[in-house]
């Protein structure tokens, strides 16, 4: 194995932050404090990092655990990118929370003019067919419920 002879191995895709974590994980079995690990960017986007590589490395509890934590951080400035993460890493609880979060056309409106909701239709357009059938359900229950009201 080259890895043997070399005292430096390169990790391209992961940055060394978030690979620090994973080690962290993976050597203690406890969860890195995600507001400590990157001073400079948000616990929201350190989380997102950390989940993409457990789920390359196959840690699935540290997936799941990020996943709740992204499920707790949704708000208009991450939705987006974090919708797309769960429509790429198959996080079915956390794209449900997220589709929820953006249910109100003004959110939905709001969400739109981020550059993390033009990342969102580049990166996964099949999930904006979600956010319509989302809105398609929600207009049908507006409408029913207005109807029933009148009546």
């Amino acid at each position: 194995m080259k890895e043997k002879s070399m005292q430096r191995i390169e990790i391209a895709d992961v940055e060394a932050v978030v690979f620090k974590a994973l080690l962290r994980f993976i050597y203690s079995d406890s969860v890195p404090d995600l507001t400590e690990e990157l001073a400079k960017e948000s616990p929201a986007l350190m989380a997102q990092h950390l989940l993409a590589a457990a789920d390359r490395y196959g840690l699935e509890r540290l997936r799941l655990i990020c996943e709740d934590k992204l499920c707790e951080q949704v708000d208009v400035s991450t939705v987006a990118t974090t919708l797309a993460l769960a429509e790429q890493h198959r996080c079915d609880r956390l794209k449900a929370a997220c589709l929820e979060f953006v249910a109100s056309p003004e959110v939905l409106i709001a969400v739109m003019l981020t550059d993390g909701f033009e990342h969102l239709k580049k990166s996964c357009p099949l999930v904006l067919n979600d956010l319509v059938k989302k809105f398609g359900c929600l207009s049908y229950s507006i409408r029913k419920e207005q109807s029933e009201n009148e009546n």
